[in-house]
């Protein structure tokens, strides 16, 4: 059998996400399509607006064969990062093929990544090294350098770092950009096609809008009537817990830097919100999205420490599959390079356990929703996605 990955968020799944895994599957060839999907928290420093179980059955109602989840050490991260967990995972189980949109799927994405890490591994202490910009505008400006057009979409950035997370790990997985379609990653407004992006999607939903024609008929009615998660409902208690805690238990928090504790502290108190507080610690040297995952990293006391052990301890944690999945799923066990969990056991949610930092930031949906995200539960299986 052959495999085809695709690197999610799925916040929510929407008519988009459906057409990449479509296409991903008729231009691969492959039997099976694998997703390695972020859990409750994304890349953007926030919780998915609904739970992990339900975004995985929206995929595997529409396109996806198999949906594992990508660690929260890598879900909550950079991009860089961020790719290297997903294509760690696709790589464990022998997927062949990584898929992803892009605005411009005409690049060299293997090429383009071998020079810039070439550069970097020859001038490790000045490549990439201005302060005066973010980490993210350097490399776009380099690599808008070497292809002679601007490189700023944020599809097409994510595709240069899964290139870059492929060389960097020698792995054999082939790229397959897919042209993007309908609205752009942010933006508000969707198109005549009936594409819109998951900005507009969650934009609707939160203001009680219909979204069906967004979304396919699977995601519109797991999106009704069902608790839609933001940072307001967790505001007061990141404002609590920068109220309450030590300078040094700040400093140890995953991605704190640079005396950013002093500034978390001395802005909270005056904040009316968490989007005011935002804008109030908010500088040329740090993105929005990179606050937001600071902040989510102080309010699930993620320490740097431990997210490093964790990422050095990774299991593939199986969320659900359909038939073909299942299969898939079978002859790649004996060959995986990572252990295969498909029930958590708890040991593995017990401190230092290889699903501990998982539990821990899923506590939290477990306070709001009463629903379960971990221990004993089974994976979503093809004759239960109607249930």
């Amino acid at each position: 059998m052959q495999a085809v990955g695709v690197i999610a968020e799925f916040n929510p799944f929407h008519k988009g996400h459906a057409y990449v895994l479509r296409t991903a599957r008729a231009q691969s060839g492959a039997d099976a399509v694998v997703v390695v999907m972020a859990g409750n928290f994304v890349q953007r420093g926030e919780t998915a607006i609904v739970d992990k179980w339900a975004r995985a059955r929206m995929a595997l109602a529409n396109g996806a064969d198999l949906v594992v989840e990508l660690p929260i050490t890598a879900a909550i991260q950079s991009a860089e990062l961020f790719a290297q967990g997903g294509v760690q995972q696709l790589d464990a189980i022998g997927v062949q093929t990584l898929a992803f949109g892009s605005e411009q799927p005409a690049l060299d994405y293997r090429g383009l990544a071998t020079q810039r890490l070439a550069l970097e591994a020859a001038k490790p202490d000045t490549a990439f090294s201005d302060f005066r910009q973010t980490y993210a505008s350097q490399l776009a400006t380099y690599y808008a350098q070497l292809t002679g057009s601007p490189i700023t979409a944020p599809n097409t950035m994510l595709g240069l770092a899964y290139a870059e997370a492929a060389v960097a790990a020698k792995s054999p997985l082939r790229l397959l950009p897919i042209q993007r379609i309908g609205g752009a990653h942010d933006s508000q407004d969707g198109d005549a096609g009936n594409f819109a992006s998951g900005s507009v999607i969650r934009e609707q939903l939160l203001t009680g809008q219909d979204v069906q024609s967004w979304v396919p008929a699977a995601t519109a009615s797991l999106l009704t009537n069902t608790h839609h998660f933001t940072w307001a409902d967790f505001w007061p208690l990141l404002r609590y817990r920068l109220q309450t805690a030590s300078l040094d238990e700040l400093r140890s928090i995953d991605q704190m830097s640079e005396g950013l504790e002093y500034r978390l502290q001395q802005h909270v108190d005056s904040a009316k919100d968490f989007e005011d507080f935002l804008h109030t610690i908010k500088s040329k040297r740090y993105t929005y999205a990179r606050l937001r995952r600071l902040c989510l990293n102080v309010l699930l006391n993620l320490r740097a420490a431990e997210v490093q052990a964790a990422r050095d301890q990774p299991v593939v944690h199986v969320l659900g599959f359909t038939a073909t999945g299942r299969e898939w799923l079978h002859l790649q066990r004996k060959t995986a390079s990572l252990p295969i969990v498909t029930r958590v056991a708890r040991d593995m949610i017990a401190p230092g356990g290889a699903l501990a930092l998982t539990q821990r930031a899923d506590n939290l949906i477990e306070t709001f929703s009463g629903k379960p995200q971990n221990y004993g539960r089974p994976p979503l299986m093809e004759d239960s996605l109607n249930a």
